[in-house]
């Protein structure tokens, strides 16, 4: 599906080292490391939304097709939920199915504005699932979120994913939790400039609590 060669990223300070690694149909990966090391970054360098990364970085991202939920919803907050899915191509009625999906059905004439945090996020995910996307990025979809919310959500892409077992999705989050729901890969980002320290399938969610208590003591140790 893609094939990562960055070679590395600055903005006035190097932020990511080399980074080589593959993401694979049916990868469920969740991005791990420190605030502020890198994580956003390298997902828009993968998203292709880092004109300082070049096209040849991510061998295979013009024939994927990607879907982004920002931590911000970015819904037009002039434009109706359907009106919003419109945008990105598909009819009133596919756009209202899509909501549907994510447990908006009958909010197709409602502003973002109407919404709360979790529904406007929601709604941005029926947004990703509009153009039938390949690779979903999600970048701390959960952040903010009351723990209800939070929940209901995850067990919502938890879902979409199982529902498409070839999808696959990069979830940048700081939640081992979220990664032991969702994911059967690991990415753990770290270093000064960043690199992934770690980066293979999990085999059962125990591990992860694990492997992080272990990362994370050796970035305090370094």
């Amino acid at each position: 599906m893609l094939e990562l060669h960055i070679a590395g990223r600055s903005f006035a300070r190097p932020v990511l080292g080399e980074i080589s690694t593959t993401v694979e149909p049916g990868n469920r990966i969740c991005l791990l490391g420190p605030s502020g090391i890198g994580k956003t970054t390298l997902l828009n360098a993968i998203a292709g939304l880092d004109p300082e990364v070049p096209d040849s970085a991510i061998m295979g991202r013009r024939q994927v097709r990607v879907g982004y939920l920002f931590q911000e919803h970015r819904l037009l907050p002039w434009r109706s939920l359907r009106a919003n899915l419109e945008l990105v191509g598909v009819s009133a009625r596919e756009a209202d199915e899509c909501l549907a999906r994510v447990g908006l059905a009958g909010y197709g004439g409602y502003l973002p504005d109407q919404l709360s945090l979790g529904m406007a996020r929601r709604a941005a995910l029926a947004r990703c699932l509009a153009i039938k996307p390949e690779l979903l990025l999600l970048d701390e979809p959960f952040a903010s979120l009351d723990p209800v919310m939070a929940g209901d959500l995850k067990r919502l892409i938890e879902g979409i994913l199982d529902a498409n077992p070839a999808m696959a999705m990069i979830c940048v989050t700081h939640d081992g939790g979220d990664a032991a729901t969702l994911a059967n890969r690991l990415w753990y980002l770290d270093g000064k400039p960043a690199r992934l320290q770690w980066d293979s399938l999990i085999e059962e969610p125990d591990q992860i609590v694990r492997l992080l208590a272990s990362l994370r003591h050796t970035g305090q140790a370094g």
